[in-house]
């Protein structure tokens, strides 16, 4: 299925520029499932991530897959890089509720004890694990425990054959690549397939993504390899996942940061959000501040999110730190709260409900947020601060 064209229109400089007229089109494909969890299918776009830890540190490594599933987290990786690490997906599996994911490269024998485990998926390249016995013995058990495979490509570890062939990382080498997989798979008669194609390089991954998307009705995992530290990393996948995500691309993603894997699933989470493919959190938003401001606005927002910022439930919080623009938006939200002077009005759903000092705005927001019933119907509702 082609990406979705957006309509056209011409600036005065007669620039064609795109312009979204209306909310964008889900690209349709096979559905997966991730154990509990859909993928594709026109389900809803899920967020994974990846332990840090070492596997084989049992304790370690669940405590870390249940922080993220405090954190909202859909699907959970684990890398499996070793014997200790296939023994221990057994007890890992047993001691979490999340859809757990076996991440191998080149072993076949992990990835069977991976799926002995019942692990909910197998990142692995089917060509990169040998002989064709060995290939048949993991689709098969795979296959047996109703078990999807991600294939993933990588610009850094594309196969020598296809780097000759176009020079160096391209949108058609990944796509090369990744079919090159996926039709083992489906010469087995295997088709619960998710594919990814990450690059460092946003623009390239962007447009390999596009290419599989035009040619094939795979689900598509999304991500930036090896995006860097956390400011870095966030722009990177925000500017790449996103960018997909918007033309319909894409159905469960990865963020991936030098830093702890919860904060991978708040980003991945608030890129959902930004593009109203998420609600299940209270979502935080705050002016940037300027010399109007008379609030503790960082202060009063840090509270928040650290009392709110996991709460699961659709609600939007804005905050609006000075009388400019905070009583049109505030009026405009569920919960709103227009600051200054060291005071503040408290709205709910555009009417003004009390004024509160300064010291109170923290405790006023948490209780409004939490008696606030939101409308049936509304998928995502509005809180202002």
């Amino acid at each position: 299925m082609k990406n979705p064209v957006l309509p056209i229109a011409t600036n005065n400089n007669n620039d064609e520029q795109p312009i979204a007229t209306a909310p964008f089109r889900r690209r349709k494909t096979r559905p997966v499932h991730v154990g509990s969890i859909p993928v594709g299918g026109g389900s809803p776009v899920s967020v994974q991530t990846m332990t840090k830890t070492k596997t084989s540190d049992i304790d370690a490594t669940v405590s870390q897959i249940n922080r993220c599933e405090e954190a909202g987290v859909d699907i959970v990786r684990v890398t499996v890089n070793d014997k200790e690490a296939a023994q221990a997906m057994h007890e890992i599996v047993n001691q979490t509720n999340i859809p757990i994911v076996a991440d191998i490269h080149f072993n076949h024998v992990f990835a069977l004890e991976a799926l002995k485990a019942k692990v909910a998926k197998v990142r692995i390249n089917p060509g990169n694990i040998g002989k064709i016995d060995r290939i048949h013995q993991v689709l098969g058990a795979a296959k047996e425990n109703n078990t999807p495979i991600r294939i993933g490509v990588n610009s850094g570890s594309l196969e020598e054959d296809i780097l000759d062939k176009y020079g160096y990382p391209t949108p058609e080498a990944l796509y090369e690549s990744a079919m090159r997989h996926a039709q083992i798979c489906e010469d087995f008669g295997f088709g619960d397939v998710i594919i990814s194609v990450k690059s460092t390089d946003v623009r390239l991954m962007i447009e390999a993504y596009r290419l599989i998307a035009e040619r094939t009705d795979y689900p598509l995992h999304l991500g930036v390899t090896e995006a860097g530290t956390t400011r870095i990393g966030t722009i990177k996948s925000s500017v790449g996942i996103g960018t997909l995500l918007a033309e319909g691309i894409g159905d469960t993603i990865r963020v991936s940061l030098t830093d702890q894997p919860e904060k991978e699933v708040e980003v991945g989470k608030d890129i959902l959000r930004s593009l109203g493919l998420a609600s299940r959190n209270v979502e935080l938003i705050a002016c940037p501040t300027c010399g109007r401001l008379e609030v503790d606005l960082f202060g009063i927002m840090e509270q928040l999110e650290n009392a709110l910022g996991h709460l699961k439930k659709p609600v939007k919080v804005a905050v609006l730190g000075c009388v400019v623009n905070g009583p049109g938006e505030a009026s405009e939200a569920d919960i709103g709260v227009a600051a200054g002077n060291g005071v503040a009005i408290l709205y709910r759903k555009g009417e003004v409900l009390r004024r509160v000092k300064e010291e109170d705005i923290v405790q006023a927001v948490i209780e409004e947020v939490t008696n606030f019933q939101p409308d049936e119907e509304e998928k995502q509702t509005t809180i202002s601060v």
